[in-house]
């Protein structure tokens, strides 16, 4: 079978050799092309749809970050006028504060003042004391006189007609 066709190409003249491999040729190029429309047609497709949704990613983010920012900038307006009534409120505070320091410097010199009382205080404390152990005796002594009195008053009550 190979010495036929051995036979036959060299019968052949060199243009019709030619024009058979360029037939071959010719069928194989469409077959490789067919195979390449196979992969690039659709990976093609795939590509412009992953264009179009990456386009409406970047789209929706871009309209995000613009609520975002808008979001950010009304925050901080209020945000400013909040700290400026800190502040103002922060004023207030340190005049109240500077106040209550006179108030504080006035008390410890009335405080000091009494001092003097304190110690008088004192004395007044130890002679109440003293009073209290001296009332204490004295009831005792009239315990001790009762005592001492109601026994012959309990005798001669026996004999009164009362």
């Amino acid at each position: 079978m190979v010495q036929e066709k051995e036979r036959v190409d060299q019968k052949q003249t060199p243009d019709e050799g030619q024009g058979d491999s360029m037939d071959r040729l010719s069928e194989a190029f469409e077959t490789s092309a067919r195979r390449w429309e196979l992969i690039v047609y659709p990976s093609l497709f795939a590509f412009i749809i992953l264009a179009a949704y990456g386009f409406f990613l970047v789209y929706s983010l871009a309209r995000d970050v613009h609520y975002l920012a808008v979001s950010v900038d009304s925050n901080m307006t209020v945000l400013a006028d909040n700290m400026r009534s800190v502040s103002d409120n922060m004023n207030n505070m340190t005049a109240n504060i500077r106040t209550m320091s006179g108030y504080m410097s006035e008390i410890n010199d009335k405080v000091s003042a009494l001092e003097p009382m304190l110690e008088t205080i004192g004395s007044m404390d130890k002679s109440i004391q003293s009073m209290t152990v001296s009332t204490y005796i004295m009831r005792q002594d009239m315990s001790r006189m009762n005592q001492s009195i109601s026994r012959p008053m309990t005798f001669m009550n026996g004999f009164m007609p009362w």
